[in-house]
């Protein structure tokens, strides 16, 4: 009890200072107390088993730095404080077994502890499952709900999930869906089917099926969309993704499959899988999808032409299906997950309007 309290004040002293360098790591190690204050003061190497083989080194890293956030774990390789095999790497590097990572000294706040679910989030969730077996789970995954913790996000669905069962424990996500897409969202709760499924999605041989309401008539004579995007900062600092002929080659196909007065309900198949690529590759062509609160805008900085009827609450994407392997088989697998109750209600509207 006395050490957890000399630990407290003597961080918030050293912290409030502002002390850095040797005086820092001096005090902050306090050897002089007879205990560390900070297990993060040095530098760590961890040379990668078969447990983490063929893992990315974003996801290897956000599992051995638990409780720092995602945005410092990018800026540390970014920088390149991060090394494998002593050079630099992307976060998309591949990890192979004996690799060493270097992961550099980190000064951490006391981290907040992870809230428990709620009983609704808990239900929410369970209600949400469409598959599990031994090695996945797979959920229809509610729009409005984030993947993982995050900046103002206390606890994501990856967090919640693995509190709720014993053998949820271990749960990590396969991919991801932005916070207010809805849909099929693969879970691994092994680090071998983790292995599988994201070799599967790096091979292409996972087939994705998305539906979207747009906004305004869509041409029906667009059946696919190639744009390269690239990530961007804004002005205010918020980061968003465009096309730009110098960014990753991208490609999305479309199909109409009702047309209404002021909005075009789509099937979308992404043939590569860039961060928002269907949000940008719609925006591209001046049909945004309905309710994008970042995209929902025209290329040319105009307003939809649905106007005030396409203001919605909710981001209208929908990840309605996948195929893949299941893990260990050799069959494929499909599943598909009905509209969220926030998308069913926007298509509803819109029909409704027509």
């Amino acid at each position: 009890m006395l050490e957890n309290i000399l630990v407290f004040l003597v961080r918030r002293i050293v912290h409030h200072l502002g002390l850095t360098g040797l005086l820092y790591t001096w005090i902050i190690s306090a050897s002089w107390l007879g205990f560390s204050l900070d297990n993060t003061t040095t530098v760590r190497t961890v040379q990668v088993t078969e447990k983490s083989s063929e893992q990315r080194l974003d996801n290897f890293l956000l599992r051995e730095l638990k409780g720092v956030p995602r945005t410092r774990v990018y800026r540390l390789i970014r920088r390149g404080e991060v090394r494998v095999n002593k050079k630099r790497a992307k976060p998309e590097t591949r990890l192979t077994v004996g690799d060493k990572v270097r992961i550099p000294p980190l000064h951490l706040p006391d981290s907040p502890e992870l809230p428990k679910p709620s009983p609704g989030l808990t239900e929410l969730l369970e209600q949400s499952i469409l598959h599990e077996d031994d090695d996945v789970l797979v959920l229809n995954k509610p729009a409005g709900l984030a993947v993982h913790l995050g900046t103002g996000i206390r606890l994501g669905l990856i967090e919640a999930i693995r509190q709720i069962r014993s053998n949820w424990r271990d749960a990590e996500l396969a991919h991801r869906l932005d916070r207010d897409t809805s849909g099929v969202l693969i879970v691994c709760k092994n680090p071998r089917a983790l292995r599988d499924i994201q070799r599967q999605f790096k091979e292409k041989r996972i087939q994705k099926r998305y539906h979207a309401l747009v906004q305004g008539q869509w041409p029906a004579v667009i059946t696919e969309i190639k744009a390269p995007l690239t990530r961007a900062l804004a002005e205010s600092g918020e980061r968003f993704v465009r096309v730009d002929p110098a960014g990753k080659p991208s490609a999305t196909r479309f199909k109409v499959l009702e047309q209404l007065t002021s909005t075009t309900l789509l099937e979308a198949y992404p043939v590569t899988g860039r961060t928002h690529q269907i949000r940008v590759h719609c925006q591209h062509v001046g049909h945004p999808i309905v309710g994008d609160p970042k995209y929902g805008v025209t290329t040319r900085g105009e307003q939809s032409t649905a106007g005030e009827e396409a203001a919605a609450k909710y981001l209208c994407l929908h990840a309605v299906e996948l195929r893949f392997q299941l893990p260990g088989t050799d069959s494929l697998f499909q599943i598909s997950a009905p509209w969220d109750k926030s998308f069913a209600a926007q298509v509803l509207r819109f029909r409704k309007i027509s």
